[in-house]
């Protein structure tokens, strides 16, 4: 290019000079930058692989120790020599990596980065070696990783390499035909800056210690051996009883077990009967026979894969048989009351629930839920049956069906409820008179029909009005608001009607005198 002859223009040209060296120092920046952050990535990866060997190795020798065949500790053996191997090429990997860094001028304690990251020479010079050098301690670091890998693969048996050998990243590549480069020192490290070896040299540590793991969890699977995996779950819920009586408590245990659904020779027997198992389990069903307690010894043996001797477990479980009944009660009162729901509950000892058959002649009856119904009587009757019947079982219960007892009148509240000496003001205050059922446990209410009213004035002639209903009509209002005192209100011929009832009933009569 020729050098323009007008100021103005070469300054032009050395302005785009400037700008384009700013240009390629900002890339460098950043690639440079990249590589720390993968070798930084490598070096973190490499301590997670580490310590999942660890892992392994913790593993297997527990296994080994637990079972002590000499397959599980040639196995152990092995394990133990990965971990030697691996370690020794990380740790010359770790040398040669100080070798760099130191030689380039060390470490910058601010920024923790070497201080010759950019540096080419160091090495070329160390790595590659002039001419190059086929002993350069490059070379010597793809002498290291190709015996690394042999070592490995060695500790393999014949049938097992060429599947693991593609489990094992660390290798080192052929370098392509048509190339200047000397050597694979030359191809990979030529003229390459620090911080561009360092995580090449890092990914090598990585690769080998992965090459460990794949190698690990093989011997892992070896001396394990066929052991029982406990693939499947059942909720058991062990009782003390398989019986009980009305009042007593279930007793009871509630766990999750798992088994193995794969188990191989395993035989259970029941009082010396060979059950069949089936997906790691057995079946036991018998008939019941006579009344009483029914116990059975269990024994379970099972040859154990590893140990290959047999072992043997024992247990006892136990049901008892009872008689089959039915039984009716009433749940509130042994007596159905007319118009009301009467709750009763049958119960069927031995007899399933769907079994049964209800039924009430003369009586409303329905179901709820379970063994719980509901008789609800139209009218009052001598005699009612309940009739039970299933499971070859039959039952009758007979009850009385009367109607709702007498309710008694009552008028505001307190002692004076149902007579007696009270205040004018609580008089007027009053809005009528109520029927109401004492110590009835039923859900029922009865209602005033009507009543013979009569105001009695101090030293005057009686006033008397016929009240229909549990209110006071406008007739019965006045005379309830003229009350003073020694004035007299008589309340007569009262009828109520409860629930169940063809017509009214008489219930009474009440007397308030005014103080």
């Amino acid at each position: 290019m020729s050098i323009p002859k007008e100021p103005r223009q070469l300054m032009i040209n050395l302005m785009y000079l400037v700008l384009t060296a700013m240009l390629a120092l900002s890339a460098s920046a950043e690639i440079f930058n990249a590589f720390f952050k993968l070798d930084k990535g490598n070096v973190n990866s490499g301590r997670i692989v580490e310590s999942s060997n660890g892992d392994i190795m913790k593993a297997i020798n527990k296994q080994a120790d637990t079972y002590k065949t000499p397959e599980n500790q040639q196995y152990q053996a092995k394990a133990q020599q990965v971990l030697s191997i691996v370690g020794d090429f990380v740790s010359y990997v770790d040398a040669l990596r100080d070798t760099l860094i130191e030689v380039s001028g060390g470490m910058d304690t601010i920024t923790n980065t070497p201080k010759g990251y950019k540096n080419q020479d160091v090495p070329t010079r160390i790595l590659v070696g002039e001419s190059p050098n086929p002993n350069s301690k490059g070379m010597e670091l793809k002498r290291m990783i190709d015996n690394t890998r042999e070592k490995l693969l060695a500790l393999l048996p014949e049938e097992d390499k060429e599947v693991l050998a593609h489990s094992i990243p660390l290798k080192t590549e052929p370098i392509p035909e048509k190339t200047e480069k000397k050597n694979w020192a030359d191809y990979n490290f030529y003229q390459m800056p620090v911080a561009a070896v360092l995580p090449m040299l890092s990914k090598y540590q990585v690769d080998a210690k992965a090459s460990a793991t794949a190698i690990l969890n093989y011997l892992l699977k070896k001396v394990k051996g066929d052991v029982i995996i406990m693939d499947k779950y059942d909720v058991v819920v062990s009782a003390k009883k398989g019986y009980l009586l009305e009042g007593q408590k279930y007793d009871a245990d509630i766990y999750l077990s798992a088994y193995s659904s794969q188990v191989k020779n395993m035989t259970i027997k029941v009082d010396g009967r060979s059950l069949p198992v089936k997906a790691g389990k057995a079946h036991f069903t018998e008939t019941a026979g006579s009344i009483g307690t029914k116990k059975h010894k269990v024994v379970i043996t099972l040859v154990n894969p590893l140990t290959k001797k047999a072992e043997t477990y024992t247990g006892e479980f136990e049901y008892e048989v009872g008689q089959k009944s039915i039984a009716v009660a009433a749940d509130k009162m042994n007596v159905f009351y007319v118009g009301v729901d009467n709750p009763i509950t049958v119960s069927a000892q031995g007899i399933p629930t769907s079994q049964l058959k209800v039924s009430a002649p003369g009586l409303n009856l329905r179901h709820v839920k379970g063994s719980q119904y509901i008789v609800k009587p139209t009218k009052p009757m001598k005699e009612a049956y309940i009739m039970v019947s299933g499971g070859g079982q039959t039952a009758k219960k007979k009850f009385r069906v009367k109607r709702i007892p007498d309710p008694v009148p009552m008028m505001g509240t307190g002692p004076t409820a149902r007579g007696g000496r009270i205040g004018s003001g609580t008089m007027r205050a009053q809005p009528g008179i109520r029927a109401e059922l004492i110590n009835f446990d039923f859900d029922a209410r009865c209602k005033i029909q009507g009543f013979e009213f009569t105001y009695q004035k101090k030293r005057s002639d009686p006033v008397t009005v016929i009240n229909s209903g549990e209110r006071f009509n406008a007739k019965a209002k006045r005379l309830v608001n003229q009350a003073k005192p020694g004035d007299t209100y008589y309340f007569e011929n009262i009828k109520a009607r409860c629930p169940g009832d063809a017509a009214g009933r008489k219930i009474g009569t009440m007397v308030f005198k005014i103080k």
